[in-house]
C-alpha cells in the first residue's frame, strides 16, 4: 500500500508513518538503520529498487530525497510505502521543491529512526567531501559511486583527498569478489610476488583501486593496462615460480590460471548496485582496508602519470 501526501510537512509525514505502523502492528523497533538516498527524478527509481533489495537483508527506513525544480516555491510531496510494499522495511520518497533541496538535512532529520545508525547514499554524482555535506554530517557511513561521474578518476581522486572515516565508494565494493579470489589463490603456496598487472576498460576507477590495493599490500610495482572491457578483465600476479591470473572477458565468468595447476572456471559476475549496497550496509564502522588503498591511490597514479 502507498500513501501520497502532496504539499505536506515533516510533522504530517511523521504522523502518517506512525499511523501506518500502528495499522500493520509494527514499529520502528524492527528497523536496523535509516538509509538516506540523495538523488534526482531520473535516478530515484533504480536507487529505491536497489535499496529495497538490500533491505531484505537489512530492514531499514529508506528516505529518498528527490530534488526537483530549484526555482519553484518551497514544497514537499511525500510518498509513503508501508512494510511489505518495499520489503521488510518502509520507504519514504520526498520530492523537494525550491530551496528545500539545499536544506535536505533539516527535512530528513525528523524522519530518522531513533537511536539507529544513519547511512547516506548518493547513487548518482555525489559530493566531493561527503562528510561535510549537510546530509553526510548526519550519517555514520557515506556511500558514493565515482563510476557515475563525468570524469570518474578525477571524481574518485578528489573524494579520496577528502576521505574521512565512514566514507566509501561502490567502485571499491565492486572489487570484493576479485580481492577475495586473489587472496584465496595466494593462500596456497605461490612463491614470491615480484609484480602485478591490472587490465580493464579505460577510466575505470575500480581498476585503479585494485592496483592501489595490490601495491599497498604486496609492495610491488603494479602495471595498469587497457582493454575493451567490460569493466575489469584481468588481474595478474607474477611470482618467482610463475604467474597467477584471473581473466574475465564477458563480465560474468572468469578463468583462474595458476602455474602447475589446471585452469579453473569461476563465476565472477559484475555486481549490481543492490548487491554492492547490501555489502556496505553489513558494516557500519570505518573500512580501514579501503582507507589504506585510497591513501595509496594518489601516489600510485602520480607515479604512472594517470588520473587526469
Amino acid at each position: 500500500m502507498m500513501l501520497y501526501l502532496p504539499r505536506t510537512t515533516t510533522s504530517q509525514i511523521t504522523e502518517a508513518l506512525m499511523a501506518e505502523r500502528l495499522s500493520v502492528g509494527g514499529g520502528a523497533m524492527n528497523m536496523v538503520l535509516t538509509l538516506v538516498i540523495v538523488t534526482d527524478e531520473a535516478d530515484h527509481y533504480d536507487a529505491v529498487r536497489a535499496a529495497t533489495e538490500a533491505g531484505r537483508e537489512h530492514p531499514s527506513r529508506v528516505v529518498a530525497l528527490i530534488r526537483r525544480d530549484p526555482d519553484a516555491e518551497p514544497a514537499i510531496d511525500a510518498e509513503i510505502r508501508r512494510p511489505g510494499t518495499s520489503g521488510p522495511g518502509e520507504a519514504v520518497l520526498l520530492r523537494l521543491y525550491g530551496p528545500l533541496g539545499e536544506h535536505a538535512d533539516s527535512v530528513v532529520t525528523p524522519l530518522l529512526v531513533p537511536e539507529a545508525p544513519v547511512v547516506a547514499w548518493w547513487p548518482g554524482v555525489g559530493p566531493v567531501d561527503p562528510a561535510s555535506d549537510p546530509v553526510g554530517r548526519l550519517a555514520q557511513r557515506r556511500i558514493t559511486d565515482a563510476l557515475r561521474a563525468q570524469n570518474p578518476m578525477r571524481d574518485l581522486l578528489e573524494r579520496v583527498a577528502n576521505y574521512r572515516p565512514g566514507d566509501t565508494d561502490l567502485t571499491w565494493t565492486r572489487l570484493t569478489p576479485w580481492r577475495s579470489l586473489l587472496a584465496s589463490a595466494m593462500d596456497q603456496p605461490c612463491g614470491w610476488v615480484t609484480s602485478a598487472k591490472v587490465t580493464a576498460e579505460p577510466h575505470y576507477p575500480s581498476a585503479e583501486l585494485l592496483a592501489a590495493w595490490l601495491s599497498d599490500r604486496l609492495n610491488v610495482p603494479v602495471e595498469r593496462a587497457v582493454s575493451n572491457g567490460p569493466g575489469l578483465t584481468e588481474a595478474r600476479l607474477t611470482t618467482d615460480q610463475g604467474d597467477i591470473a584471473i581473466s574475465r572477458v564477458d563480465g560474468r565468468v572468469a578463468t583462474l590460471a595458476r602455474f602447475g595447476q589446471p585452469d579453473q572456471t569461476v563465476a565472477l559476475p559484475q555486481r549490481s548496485a543492490a548487491g554492492a549496497l547490501a555489502e556496505e550496509l553489513r558494516r557500519l564502522d570505518a573500512d580501514e582496508t579501503y582507507a589504506s588503498a585510497a591513501r595509496h591511490l594518489g601516489p600510485l597514479l602520480s607515479e604512472s602519470g594517470a588520473g587526469t
